[in-house]
């Protein structure tokens, strides 16, 4: 997928509501005050020495980083966000709202903007080492955690 169809699934997802419960259209899961889409996803790695993984890894910050600039451009600086700690505090018992307790267990950062009353963030996901990366868009209402 293009930067500009990143650019515009960013933009559409922006612009819709958000459902009451948990549901999944696509490539998106959207929730209370929240949608995560997926817009690029990589091949597994099951077969791989380690040599294809680190290359589409380098390949997909990459394609985060594009975009970033790109969404500078229009709402500022951003904010960077580690979900590392969100996931030890959930492990730990503490209740975290969605999305950012199920990112912080495939994704370990964000880059976030603040505009017209939600969250934008870009990041990169993986589950496992062989699983699939995942170029994800965040739009959320819901505070940071």
């Amino acid at each position: 997928m293009t930067t500009a169809r990143h650019l515009a699934t960013i933009d559409l997802l922006r612009s819709r509501a958000f459902p009451a419960r948990p549901e999944r259209s696509g490539s998106v899961d959207s929730g209370p005050g929240f949608h995560v889409g997926e817009l690029a996803t990589s091949e597994e790695f099951w077969e791989d020495d380690g040599t294809r993984r680190v290359l589409v890894e380098e390949q997909y910050e990459a394609e985060r980083d594009g975009l970033a600039v790109l969404l500078t451009a229009r709402w500022g600086p951003p904010e960077e966000l580690s979900l590392w700690s969100v996931l030890e505090r959930s492990m730990e018992g503490e209740e975290v709202p969605e999305p950012w307790s199920t990112l912080s267990c495939h994704t370990p950062r964000l880059t976030l903007w603040r505009a017209d009353g939600r969250w934008i963030g870009v990041g990169v996901s993986q589950w496992d080492k062989e699983l699939p990366f995942q170029l994800l868009a965040v739009i959320t209402e819901v505070d940071l955690p």
